[in-house]
């Protein structure tokens, strides 16, 4: 939960034309409520930017003609709106019953330990502290039947042991090695 422990980073991000664009066309889906665009222009706040930020907060109810509580109320109870950013490698363990059943839960905490993943970014995230890495549970990733699940990026991981995750970081070291390091 977002609070004075926690408040929204106030950010720096600067929305370009092409990201205006996307956010009109999001609005114009709702032509009766422009206030139900508010939860996909989050999203796609998001996705832009890797978080929502005070920043994302304000523009967001200016453009929707809201007050900017509206568009807390919904970042701080969503908990797939990220408040912080994450790594630039994020992985994402599956903690439904399936996958808790075959070991996410043990997998989850030896991917924290492997990245240093111990700093808090909210809503169960935890991210190393160079920002390197980050994990985070999710809810279901239809691989029921081939648990436990994780995804990297959009990568998903069916089966997913101690040895995916080594691979996963050893592919990840040698990028950021080469300088090939990607937003995930």
């Amino acid at each position: 939960m977002v609070g004075p422990e926690q408040p929204l980073l106030p950010g720096t991000e600067a929305p370009g034309a092409k990201f205006e664009r996307k956010a009109d066309e999001i609005i114009r889906q709702y032509p009766v409520s422009r206030r139900s665009a508010a939860l996909p222009l989050l999203h796609h706040w998001q996705e832009e930017f890797g978080f929502v930020s005070q920043r994302a907060v304000e523009w967001i109810a200016e453009k929707l003609e809201l007050k900017p509580i509206h568009l807390l109320e919904l970042v701080t109870f969503y908990p797939m709106l990220r408040v912080r950013p994450g790594g630039k490698i994020n992985f994402k363990v599956c903690r439904t019953l399936s996958c808790a059943l075959a070991g996410s839960h043990d997998l989850f905490a030896e991917i924290r330990e492997r990245c240093g993943a111990t700093a808090s970014a909210g809503h169960g995230m935890y991210v190393s502290p160079d920002g390197a890495y980050s994990v985070e549970f999710v809810e279901c990733l239809a691989a029921c039947g081939s648990a436990p699940a994780m995804m990297v990026g959009e990568e998903e991981f069916e089966r997913a042991t101690i040895d995916t995750v080594e691979r996963v970081l050893t592919k990840s070291k040698a990028r950021r090695a080469t300088g090939g390091m990607r937003k995930d």
